[in-house]
């Protein structure tokens, strides 16, 4: 989406009011502020944003391209009614900007004013043509027209690529008034199926069904569900209809809930096509219409974290209730947000604190390793897989590898090779093909001297099933290394240092193998580069080693016997 805007001679004064809000920066120039804005815009910086352009508007009040940008960035922080002395002024002189519209018209919507809304679209009025239908109609029934409300969202309908939106906020908003067999004929096609919209669709849908006792059904709804996937808030309801306790129906009952699901529909469907910035803009104004809404914030909080707003992501996190079945994935969001943000301690606090209240939840064990892990405090993590297997079904799945094998890289890096090897093969036995673990054993075995030709044949595998992976071809090149067969090596160490150039630790395993086929001038130059790289210091004092004596020399001081080819 473009928002476009042109200028305006004169002097915005209800702009003054935001103005005078914001804390003052220190005395940049007009056109300081001006890049300092631009910058902040660019690396999505909505607080920095808010403020520079701020601060350039207090000195340019007539610039409307610095009222847009400032606009963007007061939404993007989720500052809505901050932006509106903003978005008045854009609107009321014509300025063409489609975001000030958007915030206009939510604004509106949100105070209960949908005569004017409804009055606004009768006379034409065009705010973004994948909304207008669908706020319509929601605005038609807030203003006690349900007739209408019901025609315009079946209108939509007809629209290209709209059919979907169309049949499931007519569906929405029949069940708000409690029309919940109409709700259920519109969420169902004409070969009696039901739609196939989204994952609210299906939840709302199974809502509605034990509204009209029809349990069974809902249940069976929601288990196609459950069979793609854990999923705890489908779980709960499902639990609960089977059991038979009193379902409300509360999915979405105002005509604010329901403006606030078109923004939601419409930023969950076009993220991955349009910009995280675009889609933030709808993600913040169904925020503004429902800032209870689990989903919303969870799309808000994962938004963020994609443009590297992680400081904002945590905010958004922690607005999930404890009470609700999203909490732990919200809490797990937010461990990794903060971790982005360089805070991994305050991470694990939050996953540990998690696992207390999460025992029997293998998924918060093993985002709880996995910090751990990171922090290389592989002994705790081991102990904390430990736990996630523990919660495992029985027998586990071959989906569970993954567990195994991050417990195999923590017992392997606590310097428990016999329970890692056990773990590794485990992580085969569920997965036998997985290039990851394939690697990382034959990597192991070949670094302990261990079952060489096994090692091979692994790595062998691994390589073939991901050939573009540079450290798995590392390890064919280094596996090939140690079992003396130096000229082999040399093909996919090249190709390893073509698919991993600034690794350290590829760069040094080619310059090793330089060595051993006589390329000595060219070993000495990758060990030069694997310097460069910053490799961890134990490996830094050995190349520094092998540049001032050679190879030979330094295996000869390890004990091992030199076998390069060219008989030194």
């Amino acid at each position: 989406m473009i928002f476009l805007s042109r200028r305006i001679a004169a002097v915005p004064l209800a702009l003054s009011l935001v103005l005078g809000a914001m804390p003052a920066l220190a005395e940049p120039t007009p056109s300081g502020a001006y890049l300092a804005a631009r910058h902040a815009s660019m690396s999505n910086d909505y607080d920095a944003a808010r403020r520079y352009y701020v601060e350039a508007l207090a000195r340019d009040r007539d610039n409307t391209t610095l009222m847009e940008n400032a606009l963007v960035a007061f939404v993007g922080m989720g500052d809505v009614e901050r932006s509106l002395p903003i978005a008045r002024r854009l609107e009321g002189l014509d300025s063409s900007s489609q975001l000030a519209g958007l915030v206009m018209l939510t604004d509106r919507i949100a105070k209960g004013e949908f005569a004017e809304v409804v009055e606004a679209f009768d006379s034409g009025a065009e705010y973004s043509p994948l909304v207008d239908g669908l706020v319509h109609g929601w605005a038609l029934l807030g203003a006690g027209r349900m007739s209408e409300a019901t025609a315009r969202f079946e209108s939509v309908t007809e629209a290209r690529g709209m059919e979907a939106f169309g049949f499931y906020h007519k569906a929405l908003a029949l069940a708000a008034v409690g029309d919940f067999e109409g709700a259920d004929a519109a969420l169902t096609d004409e070969e009696g199926n039901t739609r196939r919209i989204s994952r609210s669709a299906l939840i709302a849908h199974a809502q509605i069904l034990a509204q009209l006792e029809r349990g069974a059904d809902a249940v069976a709804l929601l288990d196609q569900a459950l069979r793609l996937g854990t999923d705890p808030e489908i779980a709960a309801l499902r639990e609960r209809i089977a059991a038979g306790a009193p379902v409300a129906y509360d999915f979405l009952t105002t005509p604010q809930q329901g403006v606030a699901e078109v923004y939601f529909s419409l930023a969950s469907a076009v993220r991955g096509d349009a910009s995280g910035a675009h889609t933030l803009l709808y993600a913040r104004l169904a925020q503004h219409l429902r800032p209870d809404g689990v989903e919303i914030l969870l799309l808000v909080a994962e938004l963020l974290e994609s443009l590297g707003q992680h400081d904002l992501a945590v905010a958004a996190y922690r607005k999930v209730p404890q009470n609700h079945p999203a909490f732990y994935s919200a809490e797990i969001g937010r461990a990794d947000a903060l971790n982005r943000s360089g805070k991994p301690d305050a991470a694990i606090e939050v996953l540990s604190n998690l696992a207390k209240i999460n025992a029997d939840n293998p998924a918060v064990h093993i985002a709880l390793g996995d910090a751990l892990r990171r922090e290389e405090r592989f002994a705790e993590a081991a102990r904390v897989y430990d736990d996630a297997i523990a919660t495992l079904p029985e027998p586990p799945q071959a989906n569970h590898w993954f567990v195994y094998y991050s417990r195999g890289i923590s017992n392997e890096r606590a310097d428990d090779w016999d329970a890692a090897e056990a773990d590794f093969r485990k992580a085969l036995e569920l997965s036998p093909d997985q290039p990851l673990v394939l690697n990382y054993l034959g990597y192991s075995m070949v670094e302990k001297r261990e079952n060489l030709d096994e090692a091979q044949e692994m790595i062998e595998k691994a390589v073939a099933a991901r050939p573009e992976d540079g450290y798995i071809t590392d390890s064919l090149g280094w596996v090939r290394y140690r079992l003396g067969k130096f000229q082999e090596a040399v093909e996919p160490m090249e190709r390893a240092v073509e698919l991993e150039p600034v690794d350290p630790v590829v760069n040094d395993h080619l310059g090793d193998v330089y060595w051993m086929v006589g390329r000595k001038m060219e070993a000495r130059f990758q060990w030069k580069r694997a310097l460069s790289f910053d490799p961890e210091e134990k490996e830094a004092k050995r190349i520094r080693r092998k540049l001032e004596v050679g190879l030979d020399a330094v295996l000869k001081e390890e004990g091992e016997r030199s076998v390069s080819q060219n008989g030194d």
